[in-house]
């Protein structure tokens, strides 16, 4: 059987129905939007499906009937009019001065300017020329004019770490949205997108009207592939990577889960994979960090350093209110609202009383997240903390203990050294990054069980190793061995089997830190 044709890098409709590419149906969602309410906003991280849902409603306004055949939207709809659609799209710029902003804007509305023969006597008056457009398009066509707004906030993103120059692009962003409100008793449709919320006082002051659908129950899989899209639609493609990577079905299911599966966006939303990643990995046949490949805004991981926060905490979910994540990202005094809308955490359980816990999605999040903090908690270079890291987890494999510590202490003491961060935490999250980011050279690294929580628990294919670290005054490395055996954090693992079904090895690691020296002082090996 034929394997699917995946539109990577593709997000226009029309491209994807006319060449025959893959499409997973969200017609019926865009039916129900179109046809509930006016005014939309949605928040989505970036490459999750958002540039695609904005092209669908532009041909759905246009009245493409020909390109929704065989899609819910067929049989939804039967009027099927032609409206005046502006669309609006900020995704393929770069904003790094207000003269690219205004450049950008006027290229927008100047198309659309000819089109509706409209005499641009505004100039930079951003607001009062969209106003004239619309309306001329509503005097022209008859129709109620559709407006369209996709990555409304990239020019916001692009200058997130020059406050002065991103309030300055806010203004402008402003001006453009403030006759939208005003002019309703004209428009059909307004939707807008974008990765982060900020606040309506910032932008929207005059669109107060927003209906905010971003943690809706109703649109949670309006972007994105649901576990039941993936399992129902798209087993050869499960199978083909099985057999190229060597696995049964159902283990190939797994990989995909644990690699891009875990978001949540509202209270009961379905499994929701990663789209971007999960096609790159269907159609190339194997398991890696697409989503991470095309970039992590640096100053995502710089103030999470900055704020000392654990990234430990992401890995296992910490408690969050809807206030602390659902927030407009640049008048938050931490990063979490920015890492929740950006797609670095997202919602892993929900608690009664407006609680919720947060996590990192995914294997591909967690490993890329940490990869890219290790220039902050080790070396800023990345060919120095790479290849310690597969060094030192070439000789767990082999069971060569002390030379991975030693390779370990040789790394500490390479870290330069900055009196300002480097406490006691910060070396707690670098053995954090470390384990974590050896996870691709073993078979499994992981710091809870059942029994309680080990500081590192490496499992390779021969043997499993339990770590206890012990930092500066709060103990020796008999202490720590002391710990393993009170806390019982081997005893999941005294069943544990080699491929040929005879027992693994088991190691118990007390390890001990020199404050003084900032590396590893004595370790003991049981």
């Amino acid at each position: 059987m034929a394997l699917k044709n995946f539109p990577i890098g593709i997000q226009d409709f029309a491209s994807i129905r006319n060449e025959g590419f893959f499409y997973v149906d969200k017609t019926d969602l865009v039916y129900k939007l179109t046809h509930t309410s006016k005014y939309y906003f949605l928040s989505r991280p970036r490459r999750f499906g958002k540039s695609l849902l904005v092209s669908t409603l532009q041909y759905y306004f246009e009245g493409r009937k020909e390109l929704f055949e065989g899609l819910a939207m067929e049989r939804l709809e039967t009027e099927w009019k032609k409206y005046p659609v502006i669309k609006l799209s900020f995704a393929r710029n770069k904003f790094n001065s207000l003269n690219a902003l205004q450049v950008a804007i006027a290229q927008l509305l100047e198309g659309y300017e000819k089109k509706y023969e409209v005499e641009n006597v505004r100039g930079l008056e951003w607001g009062p020329r969209l106003a004239d457009l619309l309306e001329a398009a509503y005097e022209k066509t008859g129709l109620q004019p559709v407006v369209l707004v996709d990555e409304y906030d990239a020019p916001l993103l692009d200058s997130m770490d020059n406050p002065e120059l991103q309030q300055i692009l806010k203004e402008e962003m402003r001006k453009l949205f403030s006759p939208l409100k005003d002019l309703g008793g004209i428009l059909r449709f307004v939707f807008l997108t974008g990765i982060s919320k900020f606040s309506q006082l910032s932008i929207f002051s005059e669109l107060n009207n927003l209906n905010v659908i971003t943690m809706d129950d109703d649109y949670a899989a309006i972007c994105g592939i649901t576990k039941e899209e993936l399992l129902s639609q798209m087993q050869p493609e499960i199978q083909a990577l099985a057999d190229k990577q060597g696995m049964t079905y159902d283990e190939a299911v797994a990989g995909l889960q644990r690699q891009y599966d875990g978001y949540h966006f509202s209270e009961h939303s379905p499994d929701i994979y990663n789209p971007f990643s999960l096609i790159n990995s269907l159609s190339k046949l194997n398991f890696a960090n697409y989503w991470f490949a095309t970039g992590t805004p640096t100053v995502l991981t710089k103030l999470v350093s900055k704020y000392k926060m654990e990234p430990e905490s992401f890995n296992i979910g910490f408690p969050a209110t809807l206030g602390m994540f659902d927030a407009p990202t640049e008048t938050a005094t931490n990063p979490i609202p920015m890492l929740y809308q950006s797609g670095y955490l997202t919602i892993k359980a929900v608690r009664t009383g407006n609680r919720y816990v947060l996590a990192f999605p995914n294997d591909e999040v967690r490993s890329g997240f940490c990869d890219g903090l290790m220039e902050f908690y080790a070396t800023p270079d990345k060919v120095t903390n790479d290849t310690f890291l597969m060094r030192f987890a070439d000789t767990l494999e082999a069971g060569d203990l002390d030379s991975a510590l030693n390779q370990m202490r040789a790394f500490f003491s390479s870290v330069p050294y900055n009196a300002e961060r480097q406490d006691e935490n910060h070396y707690k999250t670098l053995f954090f990054l470390i384990f974590k980011l050896c996870t691709p050279y073993l078979v499994r690294t992981e710091e809870c069980s059942a029994a309680g929580r080990a500081d590192a628990v490496v499992e390779t294919a021969d043997a499993v190793y339990v770590f206890e670290f012990k930092l500066d005054a709060n103990g020796t490395a008999e202490d720590a061995l002391k710990q393993i055996d009170d806390k019982g954090y081997l005893i999941p693992y005294m069943v544990t089997n080699k491929a040929d079904g005879t027992s693994k090895k088991l190691f118990k690691i007390g390890v001990a830190f020199d404050a003084e020296k900032r590396t590893l002082g004595e370790w003991i090996v049981n």
